[in-house]
């Protein structure tokens, strides 16, 4: 048994050397190459004078380097932060700033578009695609790997240390970095690899993007088995044909991805039971899968065992559901299912009393899967990590999930919605509180209010509503390019509508409620 992530790959490079361990963007890594690299990286980043604990931010587009970068860092005593490519600079820039990110791996495209004070925070930027250093300006080549030894450094750490922190949607207009050390991944990485029994000849997919939670499973069960990452780099993901075709051109065994993903593929790539005859597991976590999509895709897929995975990135995954076909056609919810191996769940009501079967009440969750907290914020982990107060004999934390549930007479658990402004589209985690930070941020923006419209395909559709300083000044195009310089892309409101004061309760608050119900019934009249 691992203690560390980066075991996973030292035990499968001695029993698998030459076994492809990763493919992306037309290259591989053998696990032998993949343990020597990452522990080059790791001789590099000491040698810049990386110490045990600090964070390395990961800035750049998916390849098979990614995977050298988190486990050098790693193998380095380091923090590993993957920094989504495709968010605006500010972001990034805030995220580096955020976590006290000194030492950079990105790419010379990316470099380009930080700030130059984002940049003067770091001792060094090591540039995956680049083949000039810079030692004035702390830009390093990646071919200076290659002059590091191969055996990894000596580094002392438990599996209670930090290994990486996911920065997910903050309800106060500014992302939050979530805390994940050796032991909350292990815990996760080791029950799936009993649960699923991934072995060496299995080919899984990387669909979410290495900042998404989806993907521990991803990268560290194949590592954990000696098999092989088919990574889904961002030109594959745009379009369902070509997910489609990935999956039938590299025989994928184990894909995993949101359900918006795999339902826009039942709709759009033409999919054939021969197609996916591949697959051994179908996993989908992140949101609500709509029941008359997975009903097909379950046609499609008659031998593929189906499984509805269910946790925030701060547990992982805590709950899961393995689908009974032969309950599908009579299911109006997919159940999230019962609590993982090593992990316990529980309802509890707002007067913080425990709740049976039957009752709806929030989802609290223990176990050596949950998270530390949030980096640099004790106010937001005090309130989201508690005591567990229904532990009387020693002090332990559970968290908090925000997420209503009720616990059926079938064992599992149904999800029934949030108890906060925290929404999912795409399989992302969204507080519409950013949006509207980001909006009213605008100089020409006097008030402004984003709802979720829900859709069976992508989980939920965002609309804004704004009033502007002076009417008609702004255009809906001009504060969605506004937006996209704040936000990611999956963040920007799809439609804008413009009030010249926005609707309020009786005691003077935004009546998000009246224009919530406005418009659904809108989207309802135009369907």
């Amino acid at each position: 048994m691992a203690y560390l992530l980066q075991q996973l790959l030292s035990r499968s490079a001695r029993a698998h050397p030459d076994k492809i361990a990763v493919v992306a963007r037309q290259q591989s890594l053998t696990y032998r190459e993949l343990e020597d690299k990452s522990s080059q990286l790791a001789h590099l980043l000491q040698q810049w004078g990386l110490k045990k604990g600090e964070r390395v931010g990961l800035f750049f587009p998916k390849c098979v380097d990614s995977l050298v970068s988190m486990l050098g860092v790693l193998k380095a005593g380091g923090v590993y932060v993957p920094i989504d490519p495709l968010m605006p600079a500010e972001r990034a820039g805030y995220i580096i700033s955020n976590c006290g990110v000194r030492v950079l791996i990105t790419s010379r495209e990316k470099r380009m578009v930080l700030s130059a004070e984002t940049l003067g925070q770091m001792d060094v930027c090591l540039l995956v695609d680049g083949t000039e250093a810079d030692a004035a300006a702390g830009i390093v080549a990646w071919a200076a790997l290659n002059e590091q030894p191969t055996a990894a450094p000596k580094v002392t750490l438990t599996e209670t240390d930090l290994a990486y922190i996911l920065y997910t949607s903050g309800s106060t207009g500014r992302p939050k970095g979530v805390m994940l050390s050796h032991q909350n991944a292990l815990t996760f990485v080791e029950w799936c690899a009993e649960e699923f029994q991934v072995r060496s000849e299995d080919r899984l997919s990387n669909h979410a993007p290495l900042h998404f939670d989806l993907s521990v499973f991803d990268v560290y069960n194949t590592l954990e088995a000696g098999a092989t990452l088919y990574m889904v780099t961002e030109d594959i993901a745009l379009f369902p044909t070509t997910q489609a075709k990935f999956i039938e051109d590299n025989q994928i065994t184990i894909w995993y991805s949101v359900p918006s993903a795999l339902t826009l593929m039942v709709l759009h790539a033409r999919l054939t039971v021969e197609k996916l005859r591949s697959l051994r597991i179908l996993l989908f976590a992140g949101e609500v899968f709509p029941m008359k999509y997975l009903r097909q895709l379950a046609a499609l897929a008659p031998d593929v065992e189906l499984y509805n995975l269910y946790g925030p990135t701060e547990t992982n995954v805590c709950t899961y559901y393995k689908v009974e076909r032969e309950r599908l056609e009579s299911l109006d919810n997919l159940p999230i299912g019962a609590a993982c191996a090593n992990t316990e769940c529980f309802v509890v009501n707002e007067d913080g009393k425990l709740l049976g079967e039957g009752q709806q009440g929030e989802l609290y969750v223990r176990g050596p899967s949950v998270t530390y907290g949030y980096w640099a914020d004790p106010e937001k982990t005090r309130k989201m990590c508690v005591p567990n107060v229904f532990q009387e004999h020693f002090k332990e934390k559970a968290y908090r999930t925000g997420d209503l549930v009720t616990l059926a007479p079938d064992g599992y658990y149904y999800f029934a919605g949030r108890r906060d402004n925290q929404i999912k589209s795409r399989g992302y985690r969204i507080e519409l509180g950013e949006i509207e930070t980001a909006l009213l941020s605008h100089e020409g923006v006097q008030e402004a209010a984003v709802v979720a419209i829900p859709d069976e395909v992508i989980g939920n559709r965002l609309k804004a509503f704004v009033s502007l300083h002076q009417p008609g000044s702004l255009k809906m195009v001009d504060l969605q390019q506004y937006c996209s310089t704040l936000v990611p892309k999956y963040m920007i409101p799809e439609s804008i509508e413009f009030y010249e004061v926005l609707p309020k309760t009786s005691t003077g608050k935004l009546d998000r409620v009246k224009l919530a119900q406005g418009a659904k019934a809108v989207t309802q009249s135009a369907s």
